[in-house]
């Protein structure tokens, strides 16, 4: 296995709407330091949009959480989609580095982190999904009835079983990750 730890939208505006966002920056903090201890890639993605809109670039809520302790040699991409592959260098960066397995980390379970999951298996990359490594909004999704936590199990259940042409997804908790 050939690793890249991929971090999703860990922004200063987002931590604090999700559900245990102080918690959940402390523990990928602690990957991106052991994926570097090991001389594995960090790779931070970072949603923006159009100047005037809650994603703004030169807003500070969009700025990448300090919390990360991110470093000069880790690498920042800038995304317009909820799919981290989709008009950026993400694919071109990983297949660079010859990386085949991504270990999928970030914000928001049920956005970015799926669409960027699924996206990787179809580019046929193999996914480890830190099932406690992503989170929805704190609230969860009251419209359908359903709480952090559960949406948080729905989509670890779910991208587990999911079937697409190129990789494969596991799932394993952050203190079993083993670079």
């Amino acid at each position: 296995m050939n690793a890249a730890l991929v971090i999703v939208d860990v922004q200063e505006m987002l931590v604090p709407l999700v559900w245990r966002g102080e918690e959940l920056a402390g523990r990928i903090a602690g990957l991106a330091r052991e994926a570097r201890r090991h001389q594995v890639p960090v790779i931070a993605l970072q949603q923006i949009g159009p100047s005037g809109t809650e994603f703004d670039p030169e807003d500070p809520g969009t700025r990448l959480s300090s919390r990360l302790g991110l470093e000069p040699g880790d690498v920042v991409i800038q995304k317009t989609a909820t799919d981290a592959f989709y008009g950026t260098h993400l694919a071109a960066l990983l297949a660079e580095r010859d990386v085949d397995t991504i270990v999928l980390t970030g914000i928001a379970t049920d956005y970015c982190v799926d669409a960027t999951a699924r996206s990787a298996l179809s580019h046929g990359l193999d996914v480890v999904l830190v099932r406690d490594g992503h989170a929805p909004v704190a609230e969860g999704d009251p419209a359908v009835g359903l709480s952090a936590e559960q949406i948080i199990a729905r989509h670890n259940r779910l991208l587990a079983e999911a079937r697409h042409p190129g990789g494969e997804l596991s799932l394993r908790a952050a203190a079993d990750i083993v670079w």
